[in-house]
């Protein structure tokens, strides 16, 4: 279908818009950061995140349509992320996007978050096979999804408790090297000793793909209150070796629960096809253990490139275009749903 669509993206603490046309070509992504904002607090402050939503949403929009040379009269569709998320910053996304809709007169589309992250791939890669066993890993999701087809979903595996990048950003905030945690970590684990810890990997005890990284976490606040590093591991703002030791033995058993859970959905599935989304999908780790395990066991893995791994709009708008092309519109009386499930 040939069109163009706006997508806006305020789920947690970015302020996002983009146009893309024909499902996957870029016209203007453009995404306002909140992480200055929330860096002191070693976390999203929900309430934070919606007043500076407020104060960047008209800005990013201007600017998005001003990038992609086309302008508000040329935009065919609205996607909006309508959730899972934070109700605040939802509700700041769903007013734009039903004020534009409504004074274009065009169709309002409610993209599911998740299903954004998992079309991500899509951007770079528009002819990816089906099947395909999704892996979405961020901060505040973890879970695998069987998409037997092209815009078809079901849940497999989820965390049952800490999402992934949410054990990145407490691990850091423990230790005391900053937010957020999974870039940092990232950084600090190339050239470090993976061996260095033998970090525990939860296995559920009924036999379900599920993950959990709760006990991994405590691991290391264990480890970290023995070996007296927990909130004094930089010196002279570095991270010592072996705290560069422990962080990287810490992502390797993260990426290793991962790697092991999107194998065995694949086996179960019979499926060949990967996709892997989501914030922590920009890992360099999780990156080459995927790729070596396809190398490995004949699957073709698909992530979307890194700046479109984080959350944008993009992902959105390119979401969107499946609702639009089956006709699935949204009204005015569209509501945010914080808790909506894929």
């Amino acid at each position: 279908m040939t069109a163009r669509i706006l997508g806006i993206e305020t789920s947690c603490d970015e302020t996002a818009a983009a146009v893309v046309e024909d499902r996957s070509r870029i016209l203007s992504s453009v995404v306002a950061s909140q992480v200055d904002v929330h860096r002191r607090y070693g976390g999203v402050v929900p309430e934070l995140a919606s007043r500076h939503h407020v104060e960047a949403i008209g800005p990013v929009i201007a600017e998005a349509l001003g990038r992609s040379g086309a302008g508000v009269e040329a935009i065919d569709a609205v996607a909006v992320t309508a959730g899972p998320g934070l109700v605040g910053s939802l509700l700041v996304g769903l007013a734009a996007a039903k004020a534009i809709a409504w004074r274009r007169r065009v169709p309002l589309l409610a993209v599911n978050h998740l299903e954004g992250h998992i079309r991500s791939p899509f951007l770079d890669r528009p002819e990816i096979p089906f099947p395909a066993v999704a892996l979405v890993v961020s901060g505040g999701h973890t879970s695998l999804y069987l998409c037997p087809e092209e815009g078809a979903y079901r849940l497999l595996a989820r965390t049952r408790d800490d999402a992934a990048g949410e054990a990145f950003d407490k691990v850091a905030k423990l230790l005391g090297l900053g937010y957020p945690g999974g870039p940092i970590i990232d950084r600090l684990s190339e050239g470090a000793d993976e061996s260095a810890v033998p970090f525990p990997k939860a296995v559920m005890k009924d036999r379900s793909l599920d993950f959990s990284f709760s006990g991994l976490k405590t691991a290391v606040r264990r480890l970290a209150q023995a070996e007296g590093i927990a909130r004094g591991s930089a010196v002279g703002g570095e991270a010592s070796p072996r705290v560069r030791d422990v962080v990287a033995s810490f992502q390797r058993a993260v990426v290793d629960a991962l790697v092991d859970g999107t194998l065995r959905a694949c086996r179960r599935e019979r499926v060949r096809t990967v996709l892997v989304a989501g914030g922590v999908a920009c890992n360099r780790r999780l990156r080459r253990a995927l790729s070596e395990a396809g190398a490995e066991h004949g699957l073709s893995v698909f992530a979307p490139s890194p700046e479109h791994t984080t959350d944008n709009a993009a992902m959105i708008a390119t979401a969107g275009f499946l609702h639009l092309e089956r006709g699935l519109h949204a009204g005015p009386g569209l509501l945010a749903d914080p808790n909506w499930r894929l």
